[in-house]
């Protein structure tokens, strides 16, 4: 297991930092920290309390040393989440500021569910890569993202594969890559999916989460150009994905070949789809 644990760290105030290196160091999945509230460390087993109590300061601190002032990061808090150095996760939320229905940011942070991204590689070593494009599903927390990022470093060791990391959290500085893996830092899946199809030539590319009918665009326009995917999905099942009306041209086309489905204990089986 790989993990950026001191980057980690390195985006908390002291005083929690301290503590949660030393109760979660090996065993944490989320850090949640609530306005007045004490620290929450959840793992598989359950939650466990920190003493002190979460303040404003606190919550201001995390976000800026977890964005460093970035542009990006800031562009990307409007959408609720940034992404903290090492692949970590942060979703927000507060007092949301909106102007004409368009998101303007926080006036004021209240929460934050900070994900701690793991790297376990040789995890996906029993989905076959030779049978096409391949679907991962799980609900959150599930392991999706994990899983995807040790198959498409696996593949990327013999066939072009390019990686559009919307999130900056697939494969941020420190994990290992393929050694024939390009990545795509900051651009949404639609725009970076035309933009590696027409610039790099890939055999494969590489998504995480679709959730919108331009994702699923973007997807069958690389499928049409003849090139490989590798995605994740919400989904609780493979009937639950069937039934959602977003990845109903998805499954219609049969674009994926290859239907990973986690369960919740981060255990999964393999489905081949017959055309």
């Amino acid at each position: 297991m790989i993990c950026a644990w001191k980057q980690l760290l390195s985006v908390l105030p002291h005083e929690i930092g301290a503590q949660v290196d030393s109760v979660g160091r090996d065993t944490m999945l989320e850090l949640r920290l609530r306005l007045n509230a004490q620290p929450e460390i959840v793992s598989a087993a359950g939650s466990v309390w920190l003493k002190q109590t979460v303040r404003q300061e606190d919550l201001n601190y995390v976000v800026n040393a977890a964005s460093r002032y970035s542009p990006w990061c800031a562009s990307t808090i409007t959408q609720g989440y940034l992404t903290a150095p090492g692949g970590h996760r942060i979703g927000i939320c507060g007092d949301a500021v909106y102007h004409c229905d368009t998101s303007g940011g926080f006036q004021r942070i209240t929460s934050l569910c900070i994900r701690v991204a793991r790297d376990y590689p040789g995890i996906a070593d029993r989905i076959p890569d030779t049978w096409g494009s391949t679907l991962i599903v799980g609900a959150p927390g599930w392991g999706k993202t994990t899983l995807l990022r040790d198959l498409t470093r696996r593949i990327a060791n013999d066939r072009v594969v390019c990686v559009v990391d919307e999130r900056e959290e697939l494969f941020p500085e420190g994990l290992q890559r393929g050694k024939r893996m390009d990545v795509l830092h900051g651009y949404s899946k639609p725009k970076g999916i035309d933009m590696v199809l027409r610039t790099m030539g890939p055999d494969y590319i590489a998504v995480d989460e679709i959730t919108g009918e331009a994702d699923c665009n973007g997807l069958i326009q690389a499928v049409n150009c003849g090139v490989g995917l590798i995605a994740t999905a919400h989904g609780a099942g493979l009937q639950d994905l069937e039934q959602r009306v977003v990845y109903q041209p998805l499954v219609d086309k049969k674009i994926f070949h290859t239907i990973v489905l986690l369960k919740k204990d981060k255990s999964y089986r393999v489905e081949r789809v017959v055309s």
